[in-house]
């Protein structure tokens, strides 16, 4: 990868590094207090360690075969509008080896309406919080994304936002706090980097919003919303999560769950009435049947927008048609639309 960069730190070095120190009686407050020269730092300076994240932590390289390393392309720029950095963490206990990452993305969300809708069934999961303080985004304990300022937006990439996003696998990044941290971090450095930072640096100042607890069991209706409703196979087994339910933010994900498989999405549900929210819809199909309506809600763009994957399409009741203008017409009594705004 151009400009590719890689950063190691084992967990052996630490006790090297700090029985150097011991004897030679110097810096131990330096250390102790995890400040001065000796914290490792991650994706461009965007992250050090010891900073509260769970994998930037000290417990992580316990293990003598534990190693930590970043791998980072060149960051954002003009004309560069794409970047990644991945933190992976490897340690060793007799005969396991365990190995996990996180990985940091900053770039437009991607322009095939396939790529897309996995990227929003992700992205916009119901398991994800909403940020507070104003901030267009969501976490979750294993992913979190935002929505960077308008001024952010690459050439040519037809309206598509710009985000940052991270997400975990096989690592655990920390409480939802955490990762809202690690992704506002992220935000203020990349912008700066790519010479379309706000004039004051986004930051988290109020509380986390919990969702609601996940259900093993899909609902009827659906997320409990009014006509959303399926017939599920039998042979089967699908799960949902409630997301926000919001003025501006509604999402529900369903799922197909089986022993010793990933979990496979089913169905996803958003509204967004916020303005950089909508904006990750622009350029997909619009339409009834495709899912994807617009209206004016009390003056603002809100979207309403559905995707049934193929396990469980052909199941909506009466049809999943007419399931997704329940959704609109449920959603839009919910938040002072009455009349479902002016779908176009």
């Amino acid at each position: 990868m151009d400009g590719e960069r890689r950063k190691r730190r084992r967990g052996v070095l630490v006790t090297v590094i700090a029985g150097a120190m011991i004897a030679a009686g110097t810096g131990i407050g330096l250390w102790a207090t995890d400040t001065g020269p000796f914290r490792e730092d991650y994706c461009w300076g965007a992250w050090q360690e010891n900073s509260g994240a769970d994998f930037l932590g000290e417990e992580v390289l316990a293990g003598s075969g534990s190693e930590r390393w970043a791998t980072e392309s060149a960051p954002p720029a003009a004309g560069r509008p794409h970047a990644t950095c991945t933190v992976e963490v490897t340690s060793s206990d007799g005969d396991d080896d365990d190995h996990g990452k996180v990985t940091l993305e900053y770039g437009a969300v991607p322009a095939g309406p396939e790529e897309r809708r996995r990227w929003i069934s992700h992205n916009l999961h119901g398991s994800a919080s909403p940020l507070p303080d104003g901030l267009p985004g969501l976490v979750a304990s294993d992913r979190g994304m935002l929505v960077l300022p308008a001024a952010c937006d690459a050439d040519g990439a037809d309206g598509r936002p710009v985000t940052v996003t991270v997400r975990s696998e096989g690592l655990t990044m920390g409480p939802r706090s955490a990762v809202g941290r690690l992704l506002v971090d992220a935000a203020n450095l990349l912008t700066k980097k790519a010479g379309c930072a706000p004039e004051e640096a986004m930051r988290i100042t109020s509380p986390m919003a919990r969702v609601a607890e996940r259900s093993s069991v899909a609902g009827t209706p659906l997320c409990r919303i009014p006509g959303v409703t399926f017939t599920y196979d039998r042979s089967a087994h699908y799960e949902q999560q409630v997301g926000t339910v919001g003025d501006r933010l509604q999402t529900c994900s369903a799922w197909f769950s089986a022993r010793r498989l990933p979990d496979e999405p089913a169905a996803q549900f958003v509204m967004a009435g916020e303005p950089r929210l909508a904006a990750l819809f622009t350029g997909l199909p619009e339409g009834t049947d495709k899912g994807l309506v617009r209206a004016r809600c009390d003056g603002r763009e809100t979207v309403f927008y559905g995707d049934v994957r193929p396990g469980l399409q052909g199941h909506g009741q009466p049809d999943d048609k007419r399931v997704f203008q329940n959704f609109v017409t449920s959603v839009s009594k919910r938040i002072g639309c009455a009349t479902g705004g002016e779908a176009r």
